[in-house]
C-alpha cells in the first residue's frame, strides 16, 4: 500500500470509494479486478468529513477523535489494501484520505487522477454513506466526466454478458463503446438493448401506409441499430447480440440484467427513446439492478459544462 504518491503514478488508475462498510469492500473487490483487467493502478478513497465543533471543549474533543478517527480509518485501509495486493501480487495499490464530503472529494480527486473508471458500493456507513447510499450516487452519475459503476447484486460467472441501453443519442454512444471495451477486456459476450413505450403497441398494427410517425418510429429504432452495428465493427472478437422489445425501457434492461457479469446505461438520453437512459430508468437501475452498472455520460454533455464544444 502507497499512501503517498504523485499524480502522473495514478494517471488512468480505477477509483474505489471505501467507508469500512460490506458494501464499499466489494465495491473495492470489484475494482480490484478491474485494475488489474487494466493492468493500471487501484486507488482507494475514503472521505473524512467532519462537524464543526461549537464550543472550546468539543474543540479539544474534536482534535482528539479526529486523531482516532484517522488512524483508525488508516489501518483499514492499510488492511483492504493489503488484501488486495494478497490477492493481486501484481497489483498497485494506492491509498488516499482527502478532508471533506464525498460529493466534492471524489469529483476533486477525480479531476486531479483522471481515472478510467470510479467504483462505488451499493451500500454504506459513515462519512460515505450518502455517496453509497443516497443522493450523491445519483449526482456522481449525473455530473462525473469519468464512468461510474455502481456494485450491486452476487458475483457474476465468469463468463456472463455484458448488458447495454440503447437509444440512439451521443451519451449511448459513450455507452456501447464502453460496454464493448469491458466485453473484450473480460473475453464475454454482449448484449445490446433497445427499447421503448412511448407510443402504444397497437400503433404498429393499425398505422395507416405512409403515416409519418410510424416511418419516424422505424427511422429512430433503425438509427439506434445502425449506431450499435457501427461501434460493433470496430470490436469483431465481441460475441454481440441486438435484442429490440416494446416494452417498458426499466423493466427490459433490468430484466435482462439478470444473470450478467455488469448493465451500462447513459446517464442521459436524447429523442422519442430516452426513457431508456434518461432520469428515473437510469436512477432505478442505479437501485434496483441485481448486477453491477455503469453509468456514462456524453462527450458533448461535458463540452457543455465545461464551455468548450
Amino acid at each position: 500500500m502507497t499512501e503517498a504518491w504523485s499524480t502522473a503514478e495514478a494517471r488512468d488508475a480505477v477509483l474505489a470509494c471505501f467507508d469500512g462498510s460490506e458494501g464499499g469492500q466489494r465495491a473495492v473487490w470489484w475494482a480490484a479486478g478491474e485494475a488489474v483487467a487494466r493492468g493500471r493502478p487501484l486507488v482507494i478513497l475514503w472521505s473524512l468529513e467532519w462537524d464543526p465543533p461549537r464550543t472550546q471543549q468539543e474543540v479539544s474533543l474534536e482534535n482528539y477523535d479526529a486523531q482516532n478517527v484517522i488512524e483508525a480509518t488508516r489501518q483499514e485501509l492499510e488492511r483492504v489494501a493489503g488484501d488486495c495486493q494478497a490477492l493481486y501480487p501484481e497489483l498497485s495499490v494506492l491509498v488516499t484520505m482527502p478532508d471533506g464530503a464525498p460529493e466534492d472529494t471524489v469529483p476533486r480527486t477525480a479531476d486531479d487522477i483522471e481515472p478510467g473508471l470510479v467504483v462505488a458500493g451499493a451500500s454504506g456507513r459513515g462519512a460515505l454513506s450518502r455517496l453509497l447510499l443516497g443522493s450523491t450516487v445519483a449526482y456522481l452519475a449525473r455530473t462525473l466526466r469519468q464512468p461510474l459503476v455502481v456494485v450491486r447484486g452476487e458475483p457474476a460467472p465468469p463468463d456472463a454478458p455484458v448488458v447495454v441501453g440503447v437509444d440512439g443519442s451521443g451519451t449511448s454512444v459513450r455507452a456501447v463503446d464502453f460496454a464493448f471495451v469491458f466485453a473484450q477486456e473480460h473475453g464475454v459476450p454482449l448484449r445490446a438493448v433497445h427499447s421503448w413505450n412511448d407510443w402504444p403497441l397497437d400503433t404498429y398494427a393499425t398505422a395507416p401506409p405512409g403515416q409519418v410517425g410510424l416511418y419516424y418510429m422505424e427511422a429512430v429504432h433503425e438509427a439506434a441499430r445502425e449506431q450499435f452495428e457501427e461501434v460493433a465493427r470496430r470490436y469483431p472478437g465481441v460475441s454481440a447480440e441486438w435484442d429490440a422489445v416494446a416494452e417498458r425501457p426499466t423493466h427490459a434492461l433490468l430484466d435482462r440484467a439478470e444473470g450478467a457479469r455488469l448493465l451500462v446505461v447513459g446517464s442521459h438520453g436524447r429523442g422519442p427513446v430516452t426513457r431508456a437512459l434518461l432520469g428515473s430508468v437510469s436512477h432505478a437501475v442505479l437501485y434496483h439492478a441485481p448486477c453491477p452498472v455503469a453509468v456514462l455520460r456524453s462527450r458533448s454533455e461535458e463540452s457543455e459544462e465545461s464551455g468548450t464544444g
